[in-house]
């Protein structure tokens, strides 16, 4: 028995074909990043080509944070996973590798080079015997600047097809970055020398000072809230330095900042080095500095 198929039901199959070949294309590379702010990194870049999934989730702190099972399992759908340096990798990179060999590791914080992390109660910078270093660097403008290129190598590698579009949304994406720098040295040109420090319960805006010619001094030593003795120092510290700013950051405490500024007279200003939109978080965070400052 010979099956018949008419002409319009081999027609509407080849159509169905097409159109499902043509969303199979349409799909957007899946990619993974570890915090927040790198979302907004690879959506400038990778725009309508990418989804993004972050694995610190807001609130989380990603000095330690332990992934889900379902997030180690999510990691399936990925082509490619943007690294940053940030503690939790260290432990975790190897088996998210290991959940999905074929996803590829990508390192943006390739060619740029480490401050320690530690400082000493003047604001400089202290030898580190640790050897830690500090992984904040998606606080410096120019440090993100190299990142965005990564960024852009990575998605151009593995979706050769849209390099372009990756290009043109990267040069659109540097433009974006040095307005944003040039906006927070404007705000940071009119904060007097002797109000430049600011006191901040961990140290994750020493890119940030550094670029812009401000001070910090943290409040904790190595993840450790300071024992009285210490916070009885920062105290006699701020009040010597003519400190009034005191930076508190969802992820950790917030009671011994608030001692401090209580002690001195200063002012207590929320921030989060993990907020998506980052450039705004920049400029924000500028103004609250300059405005309590003075």
């Amino acid at each position: 028995m010979k099956l018949r198929f008419s002409p319009f039901a081999l027609l509407a199959a080849l159509l169905s074909l097409v159109a499902f070949q043509s969303f199979a294309k349409a799909q957007p590379m899946q990619v993974t990043v570890s915090i927040v702010p790198q979302k907004y990194f690879v959506n400038e870049i990778g725009g309508k080509y990418v989804d993004v999934n972050v694995m610190v989730p807001p609130g989380a702190e990603p000095e330690d944070y332990d992934p889900t099972p379902l997030q180690v399992t999510k990691l399936h759908e990925s082509k490619l996973y943007f690294a940053v340096g940030v503690p939790f990798e260290t432990t975790w990179l190897e088996r998210f590798h290991s959940a999905n060999p074929k996803m590829t590791i990508v390192k943006t914080q390739k060619g740029i080079e480490k401050m320690p992390m530690e400082f000493d109660d003047h604001g400089h910078h202290m030898h580190n015997h640790s050897g830690i270093k500090d992984p904040h660097i998606w606080l410096s403008p120019a440090l993100v600047r190299i990142q965005a290129m990564n960024i852009r190598d990575a998605l151009t590698k593995a979706d050769p097809a849209h390099a372009q579009y990756y290009r043109e949304n990267y040069l659109k994406f540097a433009k974006k970055i040095n307005s944003i720098d040039e906006e927070v040295i404007k705000i940071a040109a009119k904060i007097p020398a002797k109000d430049n420090q600011f006191m901040t319960f961990h140290p994750a805006w020493g890119y940030f000072a550094a670029d812009y010619g401000l001070r910090q001094f943290p409040i904790e030593q190595e993840g450790k809230e300071a024992s009285a003795k210490r916070l009885k120092h920062l105290i006699d510290t701020a009040k010597k330095e003519h400190i009034k700013v005191v930076f508190i950051e969802p992820q950790f405490s917030k009671q011994q900042a608030k001692v401090i500024a209580n002690e001195i007279g200063g002012k207590v200003v929320a921030i989060d080095p993990l907020a998506e939109d980052w450039g705004q978080n920049l400029v924000s965070i500028a103004k609250a500095f300059k405005a309590a400052a003075m």
